[in-house]
């Protein structure tokens, strides 16, 4: 029989791009895909694949997938602040939390071998600071506990202690990613803070940047952060879908370097502006200036041997080139 593999959120941004990445670069003779998420879609009969539509929060829905031969289960699936409409921290617990259970259930019945599971940067950004702007795999919690991710980052978190009792108690391999913003295109341009919808900044101006209008650098041009292209991020989780003599661990995703507020905002002008046309570049110091934080990835070059492909420039690029395509626009 074949490994399988089970891709719970393979209809979220980030779900879509890795389930086709899986198909692309995994041995089909090895290996089988299987996808699932919340939308009643046929998006995945082009790739052959078999979809299940499932609620995490319900395990009953969860009996449509494999149980027998599952070799990884990749939880992306969650709720998140972006996507909720208003606030309603209990459905963070509903979801994240008694969601995770629901799913570590499943593995435990079905002998999976390993879980990877999407944790939240929100676990350790309040010690992160301009001077001290390096995340490591297995810093100390340090949850911001103001604002509307608070109860969201506690949910992730105690379903990260949930993989590890299953991985103590009954040998699952828990491979926990800590994601920032994991870029990819999407259709929709919008997010939620605090419940209300606005558009994404860094989308704002892409479209300002095609106009040709003026671009502004707020606050420290010189602050930095990591810029992480989704493709970079399917790698990284196919490399600890395969890999042996790993049982597990804590993981960044990134590409340990910081992309400064400034070069952000001269490539997407350069990348987007049209031709013949170049945006006035601004400089806005009086304003706030852009998180900064930067992920320490050695673990995952030592022990999944994982290269980061994507500088920012060349991220830029493929957005453009995806924005074009806009292969998943079904899905959104």
């Amino acid at each position: 029989m074949k490994k399988r593999i089970v891709v719970i959120g393979a209809t979220g941004n980030t779900g879509a791009y890795l389930t086709e990445d899986l198909v692309n670069h995994l041995p089909a003779d090895e290996y089988e895909v299987f996808a699932a998420g919340h939308r009643q879609t046929n998006f995945f009969n082009r790739y052959g694949i078999s979809y299940s539509s499932v609620d995490m929060s319900d395990a009953s829905t969860l009996e449509q997938l494999p149980q027998e031969g599952v070799h990884a289960v990749i939880l992306l699936a969650g709720l998140l602040p972006a996507y909720m409409i208003g606030y309603n921290p209990s459905d963070y617990i509903d979801v994240n939390s008694r969601g995770a259970l629901n799913v570590l259930e499943y593995c435990r019945k079905s002998g999976a071998d390993r879980i990877l599971y999407a944790q939240t940067i929100s676990d350790v950004l309040g010690s992160v600071t301009p001077e001290n702007p390096v995340i490591h795999p297995y810093d100390d919690r340090n949850i911001i506990m103001t604002g509307d991710h608070t109860v969201y980052a506690l949910s992730k978190c105690f379903a990260v202690d949930l993989i590890k009792h299953y991985q103590a108690e009954y040998g699952l391999k828990g491979f926990v990613f800590r994601l920032p913003t994991v870029y990819a295109f999407t259709p929709d341009k919008s997010y939620n803070v605090d419940g209300v919808r606005r558009t994404l900044g860094y989308r704002l101006l892409m479209d300002r940047a095609m106009a040709g209008e003026t671009l502004e650098i707020w606050g420290d041009p010189t602050r930095a952060k990591d810029v992480v292209n989704v493709k970079d991020f399917c790698q990284l989780l196919r490399k600890a879908v395969t890999v042996e003599n790993v049982d597990g661990g804590f993981f960044n995703v990134g590409t340990g370097i910081g992309t400064s507020n400034e070069d952000w905002i001269r490539g997407i002008a350069k990348v987007f502006n049209p031709d013949g046309v170049e945006s006035k570049i601004v400089y806005r110091p009086e304003m706030p200036s852009g998180p900064s934080y930067v992920m320490d990835i050695e673990n995952c070059r030592e022990l999944l041997g994982y290269e980061p492909k994507y500088d920012f420039l060349y991220f830029l690029e493929d957005f453009k080139a995806e924005m074009a395509l806009n292969r998943f626009k079904e899905l959104r």
